[in-house]
């Protein structure tokens, strides 16, 4: 069966998502494409039949709400636009004609794209639609072009949405996101819909701490592994907007696009705007069905090395922060060698005049005081140590106390008759310039190759502010998107001419984490926060969305640098070992039996790290519960690994039990227990974890977590 199936005398067309459908109809006649179905499977005959005739209109309402796949203003529609245009005369009113739609498959997949344009006046647009092989994430996106010859006046594109996606009517609707701040992302919010529009959004030219481009919606009964979830994701790193709008009516649409109000493109005659992709899922199995798809989806269409295993890093901020010296790198990593690290990153301080953070940022060359042969001699200690050798970078910023800033002033975001606040002490460089991106990019690769740099960790320390860019045009605040695109440019050519390099995304942390950064990047650094208990909700939050083998996890010292918790290191170890671990405390004043222990961690986690990184995810719990846990079980079914937390005591109140998923019921498997709480030698059936599951008592104290691992008799 073909992926995309039409029926041309009824303009419907049917879209084979995984298991799911999404069917719409080209309403050539009125001009429009409206949202027949997203849900699950139907046949093109169910579709055809799919539609309804119009409910009666009136002076007040109309039926074209909320049922379009990308609203327009102008003729009968009052529902908040997904395109609004300003034209040279200052009107705006559109009235679509639609020109017609094509369909192509190939080996990976299908599209749909549908052309429209504005009756009389200079507008066009085409709709894309991609459905992938056994994926049920429709990707979603459009291309704007102004369409009128030499002479005519520009337009202005107000409002810029990749997509509108229509929810079936339901009696209620229930929202989930994240939300949080610098040390303090990602928090988990679900909460009822109310009448009217909804927005979430980041103003500060990245993706931001604050929230993330993306939203579920449900009917308000969906639990953890049960009930229909919906689900919308943006891929885009600059500032974004996400309004979900529900009517007096009882429709519900979710509208998504980069940019925030105020953000207008001006397009000139023969220019052509494209968005971002917008991503849309449906799924029947709950918000754990739900990520296990989007997880899914991220490592067969996003990732660029998805099957890579992430290796394990040392990272030296902790233990040094701006004090680098060849003498205490050299002797962090022989440690980082000896727990088993396979990756030793110097972070901040290499480089010009970085004894802090209020000069430097601009200078990639080597502090001569400090290594005055430059970087290699240290590279080479690591790889003879048997590591790769990584460097954190900040491409993107600038300190006006630097040799880069004196000299080109001009290359800044700020406005030149606006004060220049600079936040950490530095400003913006304009990557929407090509003569900034190309700088960029020559003295990435250079560095990358003088010192034999296998990894990169790519940071942005700093949101805009009085933000336009000096390049000359005439629609400055565009930079709030431009940017990021020519940051995504700079990486796409990076890896291009250096395809061995791996690259983390970073931005103070997690203010640069979604589907675009992820494209270019191998993982993610979640949370400058490494407290092993403050990291548990961020984690939680994180992995609705975005799979284990992004998700970069440190070990750090105790008590804990910002929040100055004492936590047993085991627990710290548990809590880094549900993503890609990572260890980033002083390791010069761990005690031997500490480094013993660690080494022993880490040799545990890599035993088990491909079903971690890999496999399928089920959160039993979460991190408000008195006891919870993180599942993954291997792709092809042999092993499980789960791991537990307790934080706090218990209070007398019973714990349930660790009920297990994703398991074979007829298969025998073997329960190893890394903290010796269940008896040597556990052998249960699949179908007995599962119903009757294991006692979840964990080890004494405050904070007790443990690592079960679960592997199938052969």
């Amino acid at each position: 069966m073909p992926l995309i199936e039409t029926d041309r005398p009824s303009g419907t067309v049917l879209l084979h998502a995984g298991p799911t459908a999404y069917a719409l109809r080209v309403d050539t006649g009125a001009g429009t494409v409206r949202t027949l179905h997203w849900g699950g499977p139907l046949t093109l005959a169910d579709a055809v039949a799919a539609f309804e005739p119009d409910a009666e209109g009136n002076s007040f309402h109309s039926p074209l709400d909320g049922t379009e796949e990308l609203a327009v203003d102008g003729q009968v529609r009052f529902a908040p636009p997904a395109l609004d245009v300003r034209y040279a005369d200052g009107t705006g009113s559109v009235e679509p004609v639609v020109d017609g739609y094509a369909v192509q498959e190939d080996a990976e997949g299908a599209e749909l794209t549908v052309s429209l344009r504005d009756t009389g006046r200079p507008l066009g647009w085409r709709l894309h639609y991609r459905v992938h092989r056994d994926r049920a994430v429709i990707e979603r996106w459009t291309e704007l072009r102004h369409t009128g010859g030499h002479g005519e006046q520009p337009l202005t594109l107000v409002r810029h949405a990749a997509a509108q996606w229509n929810l079936p009517v339901l009696p209620e609707y229930r929202a989930g996101s994240v939300h949080g701040r610098w040390i303090s992302e990602f928090q988990l919010r679900r909460t009822p819909l109310s009448v009217g529009e909804t927005t979430w959004s980041s103003r500060r030219g990245h993706t931001g701490h604050q929230g993330n481009p993306w939203v579920t919606l449900d009917g308000g009964g969906a639990t953890e592994e049960s009930g229909e979830v919906w689900t919308v994701a943006l891929a885009t790193s600059g500032s974004w907007r996400t309004t979900v709008v529900r009517s007096a009516e009882g429709r519900c649409s979710v509208l998504t696009g980069s940019g925030h109000e105020g953000v207008e493109l001006a397009l000139a005659p023969g220019e052509t705007w494209t968005t971002p992709v917008s991503a849309g899922q449906y799924g029947a199995g709950g918000f754990g069905g739900a990520s296990r798809g989007w997880h899914a989806y991220t490592r067969a269409t996003v990732l660029p090395a998805a099957d890579e295993l992430r290796p394990v890093l040392y990272n030296s901020w902790e233990a040094t922060a701006f004090g680098v010296t060849f003498d205490n790198q050299r002797d962090l990593a022989d440690l980082a060698a000896g727990i088993g690290a396979e990756l030793f990153v110097v972070d901040d301080g290499w480089f010009g005049a970085r004894d802090s953070d209020r000069a430097g940022l601009g200078d990639w060359t080597a502090r001569p005081g400090v290594f005055p042969d430059g970087l290699r001699p240290l590279a080479d200690h690591v790889h003879g140590l048997g590591m790769r050798f990584g460097l954190w970078v900040e491409p993107e910023m600038v300190n006006p106390d630097s040799e880069l800033f004196r000299a080109r002033p001009e290359w800044v975001l700020h406005l030149p008759d606006r004060t220049a606040h600079t936040l950490r002490n530095q400003l913006v460089l304009d990557f929407s310039r090509p003569e900034v991106a190309e700088w960029a990019l020559e003295w990435l690769v250079r560095t990358v190759d003088a010192f034999d740099v296998d990894f990169l960790k790519w940071d942005f320390n700093r949101s805009f502010t009085e933000a336009g860019s000096t390049g000359g045009l005439t629609d400055a605040r565009r930079v709030f998107v431009e940017h990021a695109l020519g940051t995504q440019r700079v990486l796409d050519r990076l890896r291009a001419a250096r395809p061995a390099l791996r690259i983390e995304a970073c931005s103070g942390g997690g203010g640069r984490v979604d589907l675009a950064s992820l494209a270019r990047t191998d993982q993610a650094w979640v949370s400058d926060n490494t407290d092993a208990v403050d990291r548990l909700a961020i984690q939680h939050g994180f992995s609705q969305v975005y799979p284990a083998q992004v998700m970069g996890a440190w070990v750090t010292d105790s008590p804990n640098p910002f929040t100055r918790r004492s936590v047993p290191l085991g627990f710290r170890f548990h809590s880094a070992m549900a993503g890609v671990l990572g260890v980033g405390g002083d390791l010069t004043r761990w005690s031997a039996d500490e480094l013993d222990e660690a080494a022993a961690f880490v040799a545990r986690y890599k035993a088990v790290r491909e079903t971690v990184q890999h496999g399928d995810q089920y959160r039993l719990g979460s991190p408000g519960d008195v006891s919870h846990a993180v599942q993954y079980v291997a792709r092809d079914g042999a092993e499980s690994v789960v791991l537990q937390w307790r934080v706090g005591p218990t209070g007398g109140v019973p714990v349930p039990r660790l009920r297990l998923r994703g398991l074979d019921p007829g298969a025998v498997y073997h329960v190893d227990d890394d903290s010796g709480t269940l008896p040597a030698g556990v052998v249960r059936t699949g179908a007995a974890l599962a119903a009757h599951g294991l006692a979840a008592e964990l080890p004494a104290g405050e904070y007790a977590s443990r690592m079960l691992t679960v592997r199938r008799e052969v």
